[in-house]
Order: C-alpha cells, then structure tokens, then sequence
C-alpha cells in the first residue's frame, strides 16, 4: 500500500499556501473594516473605553445637522468626474504618443510616470509653494508676462481653490495611467492595424475601430483604480488647504478624519468611512458587471 504524502490533496495544498496570506488580509483588511462599521453606531471618543451604542444617530446627525457632510460630498462627486476625464484622457494621448518610435521615449516615458512615485504630501507642498499668491510660480509668470488681471489667490479663492488643487492632483496621477495604457498597447494586434491601413483607413479610424476596441480592458482598469483613487482624496488635499478656505476644499475623506483625530468623534467619523465606502461600492460595482457584460457579448 502506498503511503499517502502529507498535502498531497490539491485543496490542502491550496489552504496551506493561502492561509497565511488570507490570515494578514483578513487582521488588516477585513478585521478593521467590521471594525468601522461597528464603531459607526457607537459614540467613543477615542480617550475611554466605553462605548456608547447609538444606533443609526450618527449617520441621521450627518445627513441632517452636519452642513459641511454635504460641502465634502459634493466636492467628492466633483472630484471623482473631474478625476474619470482628465488624467485618463491625458494618460491615454501621452501613451499613444509615447509609443511611437520617437527618439528619447524611454527617457520620456520616466519623466511622465516620476510624479507617481512622489509622496503625495511632498507634491502638495510643492504646488502650494507655486500656488503662493506672493512669491508663487504662477503669479510670478503671469507678472512678467504681463497678464496681471489672471494672478489669483489660487488657494485662497474659494471660487479656484478645488480645482487649483486638482490640476496638481491630475500632474501627479497621469503618469500611472499612462503606464497602464502603454502595456495595453502591447497587446493590439499589430496586424490588424497593418491591414486596416492597407484598406485606406487613416490614424483617427485606426485607433476607432482597431485601437480602441482592443484597449477596452485596460480603459475599465483605468476608470476604476481613477475613481477609487479620487473616492478617497486625502493627502494632497491635507497638505495644500486643509479644506479650506471655509470648508471650500472639502472632501468625505478628510472630514472623517476631522470628525475623528480633531473632534474625537470616531463614531461619527467612522459612519462618514461607511458612507464612502458604500459610494465607492455603488459605483464600481455596477460599471464593473456593465464592462464584464460587454465583453462577453462582444466574444
């Protein structure tokens, strides 16, 4: 009789290979999250041990006596489009054009993505530096250029200031689309497009109907990771205004982290989490099942 070898079994091999890393996701992933969502119908101040359960109150006080909710939602909602259009679509034209057989395009190609790898923190005190309505870059420019009706308080102007704040956001954010429409680019099958120009179509029909079909999968990665990624907007808005000027710079990110670390309100700060967390679900989810459709259909 053969003796059986110890995790032979394809499921035993499976659990002993994933246990460990399912174990670190669910302390540090899974764990906290439960974590929030019950914090989110206690009141604790973060300082005493007890908790007081408080059921749904936090979340009728957001949505009823807490006017800045509506300011950081709003502003999100801005955020996220903004952040859907213009990186993407930036990301997508720098790609297309970095992979033609340009001289210096590798060189290129880490100049664009170097932002990315910037902490967000070092790139808002950068841009608040040439924001400066004094000193600054900008309004330096402007001045000797003479266009001195466009100096504005970039940052200070409640008006300018969110999307003063998202132009260094989409600076910092085009290179990793890029990246990733660039490896997209390398699965196009190059005949195709050799047999569409044989055919007499030009560059706008080629990247119509043979580039951009191809690039559906790489355009739905994109469009997710940019709205996960707009959805919690922290960094960059903490370090340029702080939300401000007047809660103008607002966003549902910060304002939980407000309500907990500077107002010691973790239940209601907690609930604020919850209710990203559940935008963010209502929007990816959707378009994700719409894109999975899609593409068997179109098989």
């Amino acid at each position: 009789m053969t003796p059986t070898k110890p995790f032979s079994s394809p499921k035993t091999q499976a659990v002993v290979l994933m246990g460990p890393a399912i174990a670190v996701y669910a302390i540090f992933a899974i764990w906290p999250i439960i974590e929030v969502i019950t914090l989110s119908f206690q009141s604790w101040n973060g300082l005493t041990p007890d908790r007081a359960w408080v059921g749904l109150d936090n979340y009728r006080r957001i949505f009823t006596e807490d006017p800045v909710f509506w300011i950081a939602f709003r502003n999100t909602v801005i955020w996220t489009v903004l952040s859907v259009i213009f990186p993407p679509v930036m990301g997508l034209l720098l790609a297309l054009g970095l992979n033609e057989k340009l001289f210096g395009r590798v060189p290129l190609r880490a100049i664009y993505y170097l932002p990315v790898i910037i902490a967000p923190i070092a790139v808002a005190t950068m841009w608040r530096w040439m924001y400066d309505p004094f000193f600054g870059l900008f309004n330096q420019v402007l001045t000797s250029w003479g266009l001195t009706g466009l100096i504005q308080d970039w940052l200070g102007d409640r008006n300018v200031a969110l999307y003063s704040m998202f132009v260094a956001y989409t600076w910092q954010h085009v290179g990793f689309s890029m990246v990733l429409f660039l490896a997209g680019l390398q699965n196009v099958d190059r005949s195709l497009v050799e047999a569409a120009r044989i055919d007499g179509c030009n560059r706008w029909q080629v990247f119509v109907h043979v580039t951009l079909p191809a690039l559906m999968t790489t355009i739905t990665i994109v469009l997710v990771l940019s709205t996960i990624s707009s959805l919690k907007a922290f960094d960059i808005v903490y370090g340029m205004t702080g939300g401000g000027p007047a809660q103008s710079t607002q966003m549902l990110a910060l304002w939980a982290f407000v309500q907990s670390m500077q107002i010691f309100n973790f239940g209601r700060g907690s609930a604020i989490s919850v209710i990203l967390l559940l935008v963010t679900l209502v929007i990816v989810i959707p378009y994700l099942r719409w894109s999975q459709r899609r593409e068997e259909t179109s098989r």
